[in-house]
């Protein structure tokens, strides 16, 4: 059974799943923008929806937030056919971003809070509260533009989540922020999880996908060619890479099927066949008389994931 908080919104259980896209497509005159992608999102996660340029990722979440509708296929939000109740439950922060460059700071964030149907009261007071989470009170008098590229991307980020969505989706959140404001949203980001809240999170820095989030899903050419649990991504593509710092000599030759891939100063990489196991690899420098200081395997990332895909994909 769902929850209700105090605004009456429908919550699922955590692990649940809080958005499902079922071979949902969309086309433009001859250009198939999005065609059959299907995937769910857990709630209380970070979803990370990756794709090159023109992959079809903006069409698609326009479509989760009922700025478009599919042309065949089904979007399913709590449970419930996609209808025009639920994008008050969502945050959407785009790439392109859109403020209102000569108002006041404090009064556009009241105004977009607002338009999410918090009272002027209510709104002020959570505006004044994120405002002080992100060091930026001082800012309440500002006009956007007096501030920054990335002071600005800060505020759009609040007017996000002041309403306190239960789905947010942020494309490229921390585009123009420098290493210190990209923590303060990260870690904002985190909280915002644990605290149950759904992100959406779309971007073309794989670190932050390892990083960050727990599901993917990869769309190509409006295909969805990739998607699942980031960990069981990485070890399925895996190829038996295994990487040591060592002293002493490397053996001159290898058996088992051990493969000496790599070696410079005192670090070597090693494959060892599907059949083989770490130990065996362990063992034979061990008895050759080598040192081992360190030893670990070497997973795909993935940028190098992302990259085989949509290369395989555009060679077909």
């Amino acid at each position: 059974m769902g929850v209700c908080d105090e605004n009456k919104f429908l919550i699922t259980p955590r692990y649940m799943s809080i958005l499902r896209l079922d071979k949902v497509t969309k086309r433009f005159k001859d250009h198939l923008a999005v065609d059959e992608v299907s995937f769910e999102v857990e709630q209380g996660t970070i979803f990370g929806m990756l794709g090159p340029n023109g992959a079809g990722k903006t069409t698609t979440i326009r479509i989760i937030t009922t700025i478009m509708g599919p042309d065949s296929g089904q979007v399913y939000f709590q449970g419930e056919l996609l209808n025009k109740k639920h994008p008050s439950l969502m945050g959407y922060l785009p790439e392109e971003r859109g403020l209102y460059k000569r108002m006041k700071v404090g009064a556009h964030l009241i105004y977009l809070a607002q338009l999410r149907g918090l009272s002027v009261a209510d709104a002020t007071r959570k505006c004044k509260e994120m405002l002080d989470r992100f060091e930026a009170l001082d800012w309440w008098n500002k006009k956007i533009e007096e501030l920054s590229k990335g002071m600005q991307q800060k505020i759009q980020f609040i007017a996000t989540i002041v309403h306190d969505p239960v789905l947010i989706i942020l494309d490229e959140p921390f585009t123009g922020l420098d290493p210190i404001n990209s923590s303060m949203i990260q870690d904002e980001i985190f909280r915002l999880r644990d605290k149950g809240t759904t992100i959406i999170f779309s971007t073309h820095r794989m670190e932050q996908v390892e990083e960050m989030c727990e599901n993917i899903i990869l769309i190509n050419q409006g295909k969805n060619i990739l998607q699942g649990n980031v960990k069981e991504i990485r070890n399925k593509y895996k190829e038996h890479l295994y990487k040591i710092s060592y002293s002493g000599d490397l053996p001159k030759q290898f058996t088992d099927g051990l493969e000496l891939v790599k070696s410079e100063d005192h670090t070597a990489t090693f494959r060892i066949p599907n059949q083989g196991t770490p130990n065996v690899l362990l063992q034979y420098l061990i008895n050759s008389g080598c040192q081992i200081h360190s030893f670990h395997e070497i997973l795909p990332s993935i940028n190098e994931i992302f990259i085989r895909q949509v290369k395989g994909i555009s060679h077909e």
